[in-house]
């Protein structure tokens, strides 16, 4: 019955399915994409033109315009703008007021190194609060492949655009410098896989959250923000620049009190660690609660670096450490941190733990030996690795030779009984189907 109705929806003409899309929610609309290929089409379907990269912002300008909220089907949510020989630019329209600008279905050839400056959330004199213009309507902006042909005409497209709230830039080639001016409204910037850039700066005094992969660049936020969110993901390494510790100290400030974290092992060893203690001898990450730690070892895991970190965070209830065998280590680091910290001796909130990328089970064991004696609950620990899987680690009695549902040990020498006389423990592997959502991925896994 439910097939023939959507059989007989599906054969209406494209107004009245405009028309029923009409009533329904933003996000109801959306999921009707889902129901067939005919409903897919609909919300698919691209206005196609032609013109010039300058005149790019004129034609973005009028199709936001020209797109009703209330009747989103009425108009395309979809641009296919092709300029010069091959270039095209594919502007989409997605729910919560949000705009993607891709270049990268055009022929991109190669790319010239270039500086990119972005001026956000430009106040226009001229505005007319009760207009439906490109420039109230976006709030966020997925950038994607700009390049040096483009990258002035999205600088114009962009400064229309007045209550930009989250601000994408992802795969753009060639670019070496960014400079971003986003005045008291851009709250998220994220900058993913821009291989080349080497300088990124920052004027922006309300930016909550900041994600970053790719090569360190040299980093200079102008305005002081206290992030609440922060990926700091340079596993790529330093590049050819050289750092020195000082030199990342206005972003350590900024990070200070982020409620979530990712680094790099090497970020904190090289840029972090000289300055908190010497400069910042009482410096700590009193409301972190999240952490994503990157790291990397070839023989055995030291854990130094990470313990002298997680003494740092007092607040912290989920910890997640990935080994990455291409991440950058430095060279001969033979520091030991944990010996000169001694603030938080426990953290008395860490409830999760979830170790990935592990080659050596015995090195998984250990370092989940140490942070159990770092913790001052019992929290639940899962490991998880391409030859193993997933595993949730617990401890058991030494004299129990096996747990049940197909469970089993994993040490076999450990005494049954310790010398005081106490029952002496060991980690026993429990695999299990739920552990996922037991445990689930840190928030800047899939940024």
């Amino acid at each position: 019955m439910e097939e023939k109705l959507l059989d007989l929806l599906s054969s209406l003409p494209d107004e009245i399915l405009g028309r029923v899309i009409a009533f329904l929610p933003c996000e109801s609309a959306l999921e009707t994409s889902f129901l067939s290929t005919r409903w897919r089409d609909l919300w698919n379907t691209a206005l196609v033109q032609r013109g010039t990269i300058e005149a790019a912002a004129t034609a973005i300008s009028g199709f936001l315009t020209q797109f009703d909220e209330r009747d989103p089907l009425r108009q395309p949510r979809k641009l296919r703008y092709h300029f010069c020989k091959d270039g095209v630019l594919l502007a989409t329209i997605a729910a919560n007021n949000k705009l993607y600008m891709d270049f990268s279905a055009g022929k991109q050839g190669f790319s010239k190194q270039f500086g990119w400056q972005l001026e956000l959330n430009r106040q226009n004199l001229t505005y007319q609060p009760s207009s439906s213009t490109a420039a109230t309507f976006v709030k966020t902006l997925h950038l994607k492949s700009v390049s040096s042909l483009t990258s002035e005409a999205v600088s114009s497209m962009v400064s229309n655009f007045q209550f930009l709230e989250n601000l994408k830039i992802i795969e753009c080639d060639g670019l070496e410098a960014l400079e971003i001016d986003a005045g008291s409204k851009l709250s998220s910037l994220t900058i993913l896989d821009c291989p080349q850039l080497k300088s990124l700066h920052m004027r922006s005094s309300k930016l909550r959250s900041f994600k970053y992969r790719g090569l360190l660049p040299w980093l200079w936020p102008e305005d002081h923000f206290n992030l609440k969110h922060a990926m700091l993901d340079f596993r790529q390494g330093p590049g050819d620049i050289s750092f020195n510790s000082g030199d990342f100290d206005a972003t350590l400030l900024t990070i200070k009190n982020a409620e979530t974290l990712t680094l790099c092992r090497w970020t904190f060893e090289a840029l972090i660690w000289p300055s908190i203690s010497c400069v910042f001898s009482h410096f700590q990450f009193y409301k972190l609660k999240e952490l994503w730690w990157i790291d990397n070892y070839t023989e055995r895991y030291n854990s130094d670096a990470l313990i002298s970190f997680l003494k740092l965070c007092p607040a912290l209830e989920q910890l997640f450490v990935t080994i990455d065998p291409s991440s950058y280590r430095i060279p001969h680091s033979t520091a030991t941190y944990s010996k000169q910290v001694k603030r938080n001796p426990e953290l008395e909130h860490l409830m999760v733990i979830k170790m990935e990328g592990f080659s050596n089970q015995e090195d998984e064991i250990l370092l989940a030996e140490q942070l159990r004696k770092l913790a001052a609950l019992d929290p639940q620990i899962v490991a998880t690795s391409d030859r193993n899987g997933s595993r949730s680690l617990v401890k058991v009695p030494s004299y129990q030779p096996k747990l049940q549902c197909g469970s089993y040990l994993e040490r076999e020498r450990v005494p049954p009984w310790s010398q005081n006389g106490k029952r002496a423990t060991k980690f026993a592997q429990v695999m299990g189907e739920l552990l996922s959502e037991a445990c689930p991925k840190h928030a800047h896994m899939d940024p």
